[in-house]
């Protein structure tokens, strides 16, 4: 049920072996110059560039809309996956609000992360800086180039973007906007750059651009994902699945839990995000559970289901094991019945992904014993799992959700996009 990367993924190994550099080299020299720039600009310019481009997505909202129309008249994506690709005058909007919302966080380039001082007299202290040149390659969602650009500008970094084949006008009309942005604060296009085409070959190319590229992000399906980890020869930020679980536990409250899971369901069925395994305590299935498939079915979803659950509502479809291990993206919720919070946890060890997980209960220490006993980048208590997003976290937006253990994990904003450098301050100090 993944959406794929336009085949990309199957002709990596290939393309790696060319010799001859590639137009996304070249773009990466480009964009490892404007690092430089941009990296040591002050935080009032990048702030302008943030505004300047939210006001120019705003004029070019009918260019925008007209070529995201070109992109789904030549699409065959359906249901989630088309809505993916969709831009409305809201969601434009709501781009442009991202953008404004990143202005107004604090400049995470310069921060003193931590000091001190050696007996020595030596001062020591950890300072965020920006990562560098950062390697951006999404499929369909073209508010993923908005997004990431944003991000970037904000935390010093220069971006190389590449999206998929499907949403190429969509990605090159935004991409225009963010390039404006730059313009109107006087700092360099070039820290915002973007694959001429949808030429396969570049996606290998970003691959190998060790020592041009110093981070690449992955947004898109596990096919995608999994090759660029396999292949890269930079680092890579990124998570393969969204198997996020809700576990209604048995203190539940049940008109919060209906409503919970209602919402991590259904909001959006095709982001990371979404809920795609109900966990239900057996002391309250009998009684809950028939209702939250009565809501959610009202809204068009359909369900697997395991043995237990089908014995409280006969007519749910069995669900395989190969079910728990599905990433629907649509509206399809796989159930479980499980025996208190233990087996709730070690259902999610088996078939979980570290992505994100939420237990519905008023029990503090039941809360506690869930949040403390998974692994994954994001818990909840008494909260959708959809609102995983950087948006949501305060973040203004994110590049994307990380579930590794490494840098950065959950969602990941201008914050994350930092590394930092160790500046030792002496008196003349030398050692024995």
């Amino acid at each position: 049920m993944q959406a794929h990367e336009d085949g990309a993924e199957s002709t990596v190994t290939q393309a790696m072996s060319a010799s001859a550099p590639g137009p996304m080299t070249a773009l990466a020299k480009r964009a490892r110059l404007a690092a430089r720039t941009l990296a040591t600009s002050p935080t009032s310019a990048r702030d302008r560039a943030l505004w300047a481009a939210a006001a120019a997505l705003r004029e070019a909202s009918d260019t925008i809309l007209e070529a995201n129309a070109k992109d789904l008249a030549a699409s065959t994506a359906k249901d989630a996956f088309r809505d993916r690709l969709t831009l409305t005058p809201e969601r434009i909007e709501a781009i442009a609000r991202g953008l404004e919302d990143m202005a107004d966080l604090p400049d995470p380039v310069g921060r003193v992360l931590e000091e001190w001082t050696r007996p020595n007299g030596l001062r020591i202290r950890r300072v965020a800086t920006p990562v560098g040149v950062i390697g951006v390659i999404y499929e369909s969602r073209p508010n993923v180039g908005a997004d990431a650009a944003g991000l970037c500008i904000k935390s010093g970094n220069a971006v190389l973007l590449r999206g998929g084949s499907e949403s190429l006008h969509s990605a090159r009309a935004i991409h225009a906007a963010m390039q404006a942005g730059l313009r109107a604060a006087d700092l360099p296009e070039d820290a915002v750059l973007i694959a001429p085409d949808a030429d396969r070959k570049h996606v290998a190319e970003m691959l190998g651009a060790s020592g041009l590229v110093d981070l690449l992000i992955p947004r898109g399906g596990r096919s995608l994902v999994e090759r660029v980890q396999k292949d890269a020869r930079v680092p890579v930020l990124a998570h393969a699945d969204g198997l996020c679980h809700t576990y209604v536990h048995a203190a539940a409250d049940h008109g919060m839990a209906r409503r919970i899971v209602l919402n991590a369901k259904m909001r959006r069925t095709g982001i990371c995000g979404a809920t795609e395994t109900l966990l239900i305590d057996a002391a309250i299935a009998p009684t809950l559970l028939p209702s939250i498939v009565a809501d959610l079915a009202e809204f068009g979803c359909t369900f697997k289901a395991d043995a237990a659950a089908r014995e409280i509502v006969p007519t749910l479809p069995a669900a395989t094991e190969q079910d728990f291990r599905t990433e629907w993206l649509d509206a399809v919720l796989n159930i479980a019945v499980v025996d208190g919070v233990d087996e709730a946890l070690d259902h999610i060890s088996r078939f979980g992904s570290s992505h994100t997980e939420a237990i519905v209960t008023a029990d503090e220490a039941v809360a506690n014993r869930f949040m403390t006993g998974t692994d994954s980048a994001v818990v909840m208590w008494n909260a959708s799992t959809q609102f995983c997003d950087g948006g949501e976290f305060g973040f203004g937006a994110e590049i994307g959700i990380a579930t590794g253990r490494f840098h950065a994990r959950g969602p990941v904003g201008v914050e994350q996009l930092t590394t930092f450098r160790y500046e030792v301050v002496g008196t003349g100090q030398v050692r024995s």
